[in-house]
């Protein structure tokens, strides 16, 4: 199974991106953060035509998670609880072939010390609750998306700089571990301890070009699942191709008996 991860930054705008990189990959599930699309303007047809069933949850301008799967999910759920307050354009959860995904883009915090900074520490706190209440750290599952934490210091650009940044910042850090330690683990990492690899560079100061970036799109499974990750990586030409997001594409591989597509 082939599961990987995307902030498109646009769905619309990098429609042909994801369609050229579906149809060369056909991975089992690609989820998307950052789809800045209202729903009933959602671009179902193109993936259809792809052969893929999409879910979605969006708004104009901002936020948005779409998962697309090769399998009609066994089922879909939206949000981090059922009613308001749901975060159903944050976390989309879709299980294929008896596997949960859950897909999140988890607030980016704007500064520390401000009430956007406080609203993304809780919100690590009640996406744990979300997983002691629907998931099982004995059974397979995944968590993954722009993560918006850079856990390490390996993860990012001189980290030395990033201390009061809202993706290294230790709070946000130590949030992040505490929803990770209820059963997940970074697939990427457990291949690669040593590996500097980042997945999101900046517009601007020529990042990319030069290697400045962030690792905050991640791809967690609980042990199950992880012990039968095969291989993981950043495919960095999703972020090298005009036009592209900030964000590259990350992709893991796990090996799962009996599975077809």
């Amino acid at each position: 199974m082939k599961i990987a991860t995307w902030n498109i930054n646009s769905v619309r705008r990098r429609l042909q991106l994801v369609l050229d990189w579906l149809a060369a990959n056909r991975p089992d599930v690609l989820c998307l953060q950052e789809t800045k699309v209202p729903d009933g303007d959602f671009p179902v047809s193109a993936f259809r035509d792809l052969g893929f069933h999409a879910h979605f949850r969006g708004m104009k301008g901002y936020n948005g998670v779409a998962t697309l799967t090769l399998r009609e999910p066994e089922s879909v759920f939206h949000g981090l609880c059922a009613g308001p307050d749901s975060e159903d354009v944050r976390i989309l959860e879709t299980v294929v072939a008896g596997i949960p995904i859950v897909n999140t883009y988890v607030p980016q915090g704007y500064r520390v010390g401000t009430d956007k900074y406080v609203f993304k520490l809780e919100w690590f706190h009640r996406v744990r609750r979300y997983f002691s209440e629907r998931l099982d750290p004995n059974r397979p599952s995944v968590w993954l998306g722009d993560l918006n934490v850079a856990p390490e210091p390996i993860d990012v650009y001189h980290p030395d700089r990033r201390v009061n940044d809202p993706d290294f910042h230790i709070d946000a850090r130590e949030a992040y571990r505490h929803a990770v330690g209820w059963g997940f683990q970074d697939v990427f990492r457990n291949l690669y301890p040593g590996r500097v690899q980042y997945t999101y560079w900046d517009y601007y100061g020529n990042a990319f070009a030069h290697n400045r970036g962030w690792r905050i799109d991640h791809i967690l499974a609980t042990a199950p699942l992880a012990a039968a990750c095969r291989a993981s990586d950043v495919d960095l030409e999703t972020r090298r191709a005009p036009g592209a997001s900030d964000h590259a594409l990350v992709w893991a591989e796990f090996e799962i008996p009996g599975l077809t597509e």
